[in-house]
This record gives C-alpha cells, structure tokens and sequence, in this order.
C-alpha cells in the first residue's frame, strides 16, 4: 500500500459507516492517524476497532457546536494539528413539496449546511497551512430529484461553500474541495426505502448509471484519499463527481 499520507491527522465526521467509514480505511490504510466522529457510541467503538490503531474516535453530532469544540479540543491534546479534514457528516430524506415541515428542514439543513460550515469554521485553528479541505456533496447538487428538494439544495449549498472557501483560505494555501458521489450502496441510500423496497431502487438507480452499476464506498474513499494528497497538490475549489457517469451525459 502507498503510505503517501505518513505521519498526515486526519479527521472525518460521520466516519462510523458507509462513505464516512471508507474514507477513513483509506487514509488510514495510505499512513494517515484518523479521527473519527459519530452520534452513537456503540456504532463508534465498532468502527475504531475494525480501522485498527491509527485511528480515534469521538462521539459528536456535527449540528452541535459544543460537540464540535470537544472534537477540536481533543485533536489538540493529542495530536497538536490537522492535516486533512472530511467534512462527510449528512444525511436526509424524501418529502415532496407541498409536504416539506419546518422539522425537516432544519434537520437537514442543520446538519448540512450549518454543521459542515462550523466543522470547517472551527477546525481553522488546527488546521495547518497547505491543509486539505474535503467536502462531502452529491451528484444531486447539480441535478434536480423529486421528492428530494431540501437535500439537493443543502448539497448544492455545500459545494459552493468549496468555491468561497478556496478564495478564504488562499493565504493559507488551505486547498478545499468536493467529492460528490453518485449512488453508492450504503445503509444511508438504502434506508430512503421500506426495506421490501431497497432492491428495487438499487436497480432502479443502477439503471441510471452509464456503468449499469452502484458505486462501492471504498471508491469513494479512494477519492477522498487522492484530494487529501500530494497528488491533488494543485486541485483546488472542483465537485469531482465519482458517480460512474450518472451525472456527466
């Protein structure tokens, strides 16, 4: 394995499963130390034990900022900087306009959108200058997806976060990006649906995809591993889809 990210601290939020999970195998796997955070701590501990000793976990909701403070103040105590920072903590659900609460909204929102901005805001300090920002978005960012309103616009709002904040930090030369991944199978795409109907979306979205198939997370991860890098060294403020195709024809 290339160890390209030696002696990197790395930090994703909503690294317990699925994309946030993967991310953090592959930059633990290419040398990084890894913090992780989630909202449950039996889901937590599962996952620092399955990454092995480069990795930590802190029990966080990224909505929360005092949870956030604990997070940054516990990177400082123990491992003095930051390297490389996956703001990756998310989530939604399908409502239809007409049937949009304000609970909804600012669920999703509160997560997305005001927690990636405060994940971001509040790592600055530990942040080292040349650091690697990576945001988590989604092809819905620039398509339009019924049901999926509030989602799709806090996705989009978080990919422009990526273009004012690369201009923000410049004289750090803090690059920041985008990976916007297309349909992956996770618990979080799956769990859109009564689970009778999880197949059938499977291949209802397969379907529209140019490689007639669903992403795996570890291709994702291997996405965040390469803008963390060296080898993105002049990759600054881009959405790199990873959607096999879905959203470019």
């Amino acid at each position: 394995m290339n160890q390209q990210l030696n002696d990197k601290i790395a930090l994703v939020t909503g690294g317990t499963t699925g994309i946030g999970f993967a991310a953090a195998q592959e930059l633990a796997a290419q040398g990084a130390r890894v913090f992780i955070t989630g909202r449950r701590q039996a889901e937590l501990d599962a996952a620092v034990a399955a990454l092995g000793g480069a990795a930590a976990g802190i029990r966080a909701d990224a909505a929360v900022l005092g949870d956030l403070d604990n997070v940054y103040a516990q990177i400082a105590r123990t491992a003095g900087k930051l390297d490389i920072l996956l703001a990756n903590a998310g989530g939604g659900d399908m409502l239809p306009l007409g049937a949009i609460t304000e609970e909804h909204f600012d669920r999703i929102f509160g997560t997305n959108v005001r927690g990636t901005l405060f994940t971001v805001q509040k790592a600055l300090p530990l942040l080292v200058d040349g650091a690697s920002v990576i945001l988590t978005a989604s092809t819905v960012s620039i398509q339009g997806t019924a049901n999926f309103s509030v989602y799709s616009a806090s996705k989009a709002a978080v990919r422009n976060f990526a273009r004012s904040w690369a201009l923000d930090l410049k004289d750090r030369g803090i690059r920041v990006n985008v990976v916007s991944p297309g349909p992956i199978r996770t618990p979080g795409l799956g769990g859109l649906v009564p689970d009778e109907a999880r197949q059938g979306l499977f291949d209802h979205l397969a379907a529209q995809v140019p490689l007639g198939r669903l992403g795996e997370p570890r291709e994702i991860g291997k996405a965040v591993a390469f803008l963390a890098s060296d080898a993105a060294s002049f990759v600054n403020g881009i959405e790199l889809f990873v959607d096999g195709g879905m959203a470019q024809v």
